[in-house]
């Protein structure tokens, strides 16, 4: 059976990854806690339900963009044996758990957050969750008694985050009440910092050109070298997934290929539809880096996909995602009169902006994290 700590020696050994002392503290909590899945043991939760718990609930691995979480919680994920098992990006568990509670509130079901928890616990063994982060008061006030819950019924969980736990929903309404929580992973969980001296990401994006001109086979297939690149993605071995994005209020949005936080879309599905906010700041949350293909240069005539392109290009500015793009001019040339050219124009420099070292450094996620 490999191990997390033999898979990950053998990307060492094969130069995929340079050795990191904090990669390999998180590799042994991995391990641990693999060994344990399945035992049961005394602990601070123990003392809360007054018996024993059905194993440890996990790692909670934390630091700097690029510092590998997501890659060490992919070989977690291949590498231990548990079933059932799942893997999701934490904003869209969370938009899953809200369905379900309102299904089970519509049905006036008894207790619908612990009947949750228990759906839940019988559909994985083992939770994997990439980003956590609490960014609005519904999450933070159901996120205790919903993880409590899940814990107690010996779900384990691995989660990457870009802040420690006691920063998660920093200045948040009503935040003594999202306490317990915090106490719950900081005495339930171990919790790793990553924060090595290789940015792997970054490393990635060296070399790429972000912004293609014009559209056309060429830009296309540079383009789909560079999402292979960023995903580890061998083309002759597999398809690209796609994935259905729920953007509220009973809606998705097709993702068309969607692989470890990079997702591509073209400019008329995301801003030739009838598109707003909710829909940019779902994709925003959800994915840390975005490539857009098809874009155009707008005429007046095209004033409203000027304008969602607007909207678009701030929620992913303001949640520091990452942008590769195809477009038929440079940005300054995008939409060079019309409807709302003044807005545009600091679109323009939003763009500019994105391509810089600065931004590429940045972490994934709002600076101040609530909204």
């Amino acid at each position: 059976m490999t191990t997390v700590s033999k898979a990950y020696d053998a990307l060492v050994a094969a130069g995929e990854l340079k050795p990191d002392p904090d990669q390999q503290r998180a590799v042994a909590a991995l391990d641990r806690f693999a060994a344990d899945l399945g035992r049961t043991r005394k602990g601070f939760l123990s003392r809360l339900l007054g018996r024993d718990a059905a194993a440890p609930c996990g790692v909670y691995m934390w630091g700097g963009v690029g510092r590998g979480k997501s890659m060490l919680m992919d070989l977690a994920f291949d590498s231990i044996a548990a079933e059932p098992k799942r893997r999701a990006h934490f904003h869209a568990f969370m938009l899953d758990v809200h369905a379900r509670l309102k299904k089970l509130r519509d049905s006036e079901a008894e207790d619908p957050l612990i009947r949750v928890a228990d759906q839940i616990a019988d559909e994985a063994r083992f939770l994997a969750f990439d980003e956590m982060q609490v960014t609005n008061t519904a999450d933070a006030m159901i996120m205790g008694r919903l993880f409590t819950a899940l814990i107690e019924r010996g779900v384990g969980i691995v989660t990457t985050s870009n802040r420690p736990p006691a920063d998660l929903y920093k200045d948040g309404l009503n935040r003594e009440l999202f306490m317990p929580f915090i106490r719950l992973i900081e005495a339930e969980m171990q919790v790793v910092e990553l924060n090595g001296p290789t940015d792997y990401r970054l490393d990635r994006m060296k070399g790429l050109d972000l912004w293609h001109v014009p559209n056309g086979p060429d830009a296309t297939a540079r383009l789909s070298e560079a999402f292979c690149r960023l995903t580890d993605h061998e083309v002759e071995r597999s398809a690209v997934p796609s994935t259905e994005l729920d953007v509220g209020a009973g809606r998705t949005l097709h993702v068309p290929k969607a692989l470890k936080g990079v997702a591509v879309f073209s400019f008329k599905r995301l801003c030739g539809e009838a598109r707003g906010a909710a829909d940019y700041l779902a994709i925003a949350q959800t994915f840390h880096t975005v490539i857009i293909v098809g874009i155009p240069v707008m005429s007046r005539e095209m004033r409203n996909e000027a304008a969602r392109f607007v909207t678009l290009i701030d929620a992913l500015y303001e949640h520091r995602v990452k942008l590769l793009a195809a477009a038929d001019a440079e940005p300054a040339g995008l939409y060079p009169s019309g409807d709302g050219s003044f807005e545009f124009a600091r679109t323009v420099s939003r763009l500019e902006e994105m391509q810089s070292r600065d931004y590429l450094e940045a972490g994934h996620g709002r600076d101040d994290q609530v909204e």
